[in-house]
């Protein structure tokens, strides 16, 4: 689904990625951890292009994406979900949900606001409420919603469970594991190993901008070692 080989990628003169290697099956749930500032929200910004590599291959679903501008890496079936939310603070969640419509995609599910909301049950609760005035879970929550009404194949989500309250956290977790169900993959960026082990198959490593460790949850859950070297604050 997603291949990252020998991926660079600078902020001006300041090299922030260095040959960055990850691989990506069809449904799995990928989990790129790390402390604050290891690199893992530019991975995510270098696959969505909203920052250009420098050097390197990325390909979804076999087709080279490295370049392009976001929206047309958005229209062959990626979605992103930043960090900052960034909802329209003066528009109803309906409204929100609008702006982030495409088509339906054969490979990929097919998202209505009605199952959105039986996703979110919160959401549904507040349809006409502006999203400013929206608490950072429901802010998250609408965030992640807008980004599947464009039917994405793959979802990356950077943070999800930053900020939030441990109930919401748990909410998040059980969310990712409904999309997983529907057949959705998704890569997220974490620094909660708690809830990446609630959700992912595998996990990267990733410190000063380069992969570190790679395995399976389960693995890294019993690697005390890479734990207290790499995710420890």
């Amino acid at each position: 689904m997603l291949r990252i080989a020998d991926l660079n990628a600078f902020y001006g003169r300041a090299h922030i990625l260095f040959d960055l290697a990850i691989e990506v099956a069809k449904g799995e749930v990928i989990a790129l951890l790390g402390r604050n500032g290891a690199g893992k929200s530019t991975t995510l910004k270098s696959i969505i292009g909203l920052v250009r590599p420098a050097s390197g291959e990325i390909r979804f679903r076999g087709q080279p994406i490295s370049g392009l501008a976001p929206y047309a890496i958005s229209r062959l079936g990626l979605g992103y979900v930043p960090e900052e939310r960034r909802v329209f603070d003066e528009l109803t969640v309906m409204e929100n949900l609008e702006v982030g419509r495409q088509t339906p995609r054969t490979d990929a599910p097919t998202w209505t606001p009605e199952r959105l909301f039986a996703l979110f049950p919160n959401l549904a609760e507040m349809r006409t409420r502006r999203g400013g005035s929206m608490s950072g879970g429901e802010q998250q929550m609408l965030t992640i919603a807008r980004t599947l009404m464009g039917n994405p194949a793959l979802i990356l989500l950077d943070e999800p469970s930053e900020g939030l309250a441990p109930v919401i956290v748990e909410q998040m977790a059980r969310t990712v594991c409904a999309l997983k169900a529907e057949g959705l993959t998704v890569v997220l960026s974490e620094q909660n190993l708690h809830f990446a082990q609630m959700v992912a198959d595998r996990g990267y490593v990733i410190e000063k901008g380069r992969i570190c460790y790679h395995g399976t949850m389960a693995e890294l859950a019993a690697d005390e070692e890479v734990r207290a070297t790499y995710l420890t604050v």
